[in-house]
């Protein structure tokens, strides 16, 4: 597992106790014990936990002499005090010999096969540190820079380390940026105080070339289409979910509850539309004819409720209630969960967009033989009987005038139903809202 060390900060932001490591950074600083914590990020994480009362952990950079750390702190309230554990401790490589300009002033990922380099994520694999390349890359997911290989049993090692809350060892991987350089990645997991995976410290090793012709064959992807979309959405809803987390957070000062709680919501509403930027990555995948899905065991009710509670604050700002499946409804139901919560979303989506002020949507779960249906209904000005085949074709739209997305939505989330099995269909008529009828098969 990975060294931890501990201290204890008071009320006024003294440290109380720290181990040699902790103490030689307070004492490098230029500090004591008994003195205030001078250390500024350990000070700020302290400072949080403290005006929250809540535990805060994150992925930090300090410096240590003639380099800097990347470490893990966990900043827990215990009464007026604070108690931060940290972990990590991985020596941040010098960038400047690993990266070389592109055309357009950009960094370009250089490590050579045999270096080393570090890495950590968060709990949905998103990298939170990266020891070379583009500050772009933090908030991107971990496959975005390797392909992760199955090993001899066909499994991945990193799905069973973070199933069992166990250190990954020696899971293969494929540089995006050299498909022929294999390395492997170790890591130690991150949990929080109730032992629930958080995120993981690792560390790639190159190992040199691997045979291409023994890599799994990958259909070929419009890299264009994914460039255009980072650029379009990635950015700013980045920068929306930053300043979102710092006003919760009350770092410039105090701030009344209700507004902290309005910025926690916007923060996930924004998360879960960049998870949703990475699955429109998915639209070439999804158009070929052995496009598969993992099928489980879910609960459509439960999926309804979430979606429901992500766009909240969207339908709370047009003045539109959503009325939701009873917290006791189940739906047991054959689909791959997070598909099958994006195809809600975006029928929720589409419902609050075109509903006017005041008016109402109402989700709705029946059970007809072996079939579990999800209807989102609403109160819209509804769609022409003539339109309601072609809003399920790509990049159409039944007003293009009107304010609305791409009109990608109902595609995929119709390719998506019916590679699980199921459908979407709408009902609806000119003054008469719509509904949309999600279909998958009852488990």
């Amino acid at each position: 597992m990975v060294e931890s060390s501990v201290a204890r900060i008071d009320s006024a932001g003294r440290l109380l106790s720290a181990d040699a490591r902790l103490l030689t950074l307070q004492e490098r600083a230029g500090a004591g014990l008994g003195d205030v914590l001078a250390v500024p990020p350990l000070a700020s994480m302290a400072r949080l936990a403290r005006t929250l009362k809540i535990l805060v952990s994150r992925s930090v950079v300090v410096a240590e002499g003639d380099h800097d750390l990347d470490i893990w702190v966990r900043a827990r309230p215990d009464g007026d005090q604070v108690v931060l554990s940290v972990g990590g401790w991985t020596v941040r490589p010098q960038r400047a010999p690993w990266l070389m300009p592109q055309g357009d002033g950009e960094p370009l990922l250089t490590p050579k096969a045999t270096e080393d380099w570090t890495w950590a994520t968060d709990a949905s694999l998103r990298l939170t540190a990266l020891s070379y390349g583009s500050a772009d890359l933090i908030g991107q997911p971990l496959t975005r820079i390797v392909r992760l290989l199955e090993d001899d049993n066909g499994d991945l090692p990193i799905i069973d380390a973070i199933a069992g809350g166990n250190d990954l060892v020696d899971q293969r991987a494929i540089r995006r940026d050299g498909p022929d350089a294999e390395i492997r990645l170790s890591a130690s997991v991150r949990t929080d105080v109730d032992g629930r995976f958080i995120g993981f410290d690792g560390r790639a090793t190159g190992v040199g070339s691997s045979p291409v012709d023994e890599l799994p064959y990958e259909p070929p992807v419009d890299t264009a289409f994914g460039a255009r979309l980072d650029k379009a959405l990635r950015a700013p809803l980045g920068r929306i979910v930053a300043n979102a987390d710092s006003i919760r957070a009350q770092t410039e000062g105090p701030l009344r509850r209700d507004y902290a709680d309005y910025a926690g919501d916007i923060a996930s509403a924004a998360r879960h539309l960049l998870a949703l930027v990475d699955d429109l990555g998915d639209l070439q995948a999804v158009e070929h004819a052995d496009f598969k899905i993992e099928v489980e065991d879910i609960d459509l009710a439960d999926i309804a409720r979430r979606a429901a509670g992500l766009l909240q604050v969207r339908a709370a700002d047009r003045n539109v209630r959503i009325d939701r499946p009873a917290s006791d409804e189940v739906l047991a139901a054959k689909g791959e969960f997070r598909r099958v919560l994006q195809i809600v979303v975006n029928l929720i989506g589409n419902a609050v967009r075109y509903s006017p002020e005041g008016s109402m949507i109402w989700l709705r779960t029946e059970c007809d033989a072996d079939t579990a249906v999800l209807i989102v209904a609403d109160q819209g000005k509804g769609i022409a009987v003539d339109d309601q085949s072609r809003i399920f074709d790509k990049f159409e739209r039944v007003d293009p005038s009107e304010p609305g997305g791409s009109g990608l939505g109902l595609y995929i989330s119709r390719r998506l139903a019916r590679a699980m099995g199921g459908d979407i269909v709408v009902d609806s008529a000119p003054g008469q809202g719509a509904r949309f009828v999600l279909t998958l098969p009852a488990a």
